[in-house]
């Protein structure tokens, strides 16, 4: 076991075009940190595991086919495998995505 104290805003910068970095990954869960710059869009994908993002900080918003959900900062959305959706940047973003 170990324990390490990681501070979200500082570890990846936003202001960059799209960067992913992985914390943690188990067979096909993980823990990734993504940033996004404004207006930045990560195309219609499909997850294999129900996840959870946490807005760190920004403003994105997630199209899930007819339905649309903004999320600011503190802001968690949750949403089960197999639903194809889309991320778009309002602002320089970083989230955490947890995929169960």
């Amino acid at each position: 076991m170990f324990y390490n104290v990681l501070n979200a805003k500082k570890m990846i910068d936003s202001s960059k075009m799209f960067e992913k970095m992985t914390l943690l990954e188990k067979d096909n869960s993980s823990l990734s940190l993504i940033a996004i710059k404004k207006e930045e869009i990560i195309d219609t994908h499909t997850s294999v595991c129900d996840a959870a993002v946490y807005l760190v900080e920004g403003k994105i918003e997630l199209h899930f086919d007819a339905q649309m959900f903004t999320l600011e900062e503190n802001d968690i959305l949750m949403f089960k495998k197999d639903h194809q959706h889309k991320v778009r940047a309002l602002k320089d973003s970083k989230f955490l995505l947890i995929k169960i």
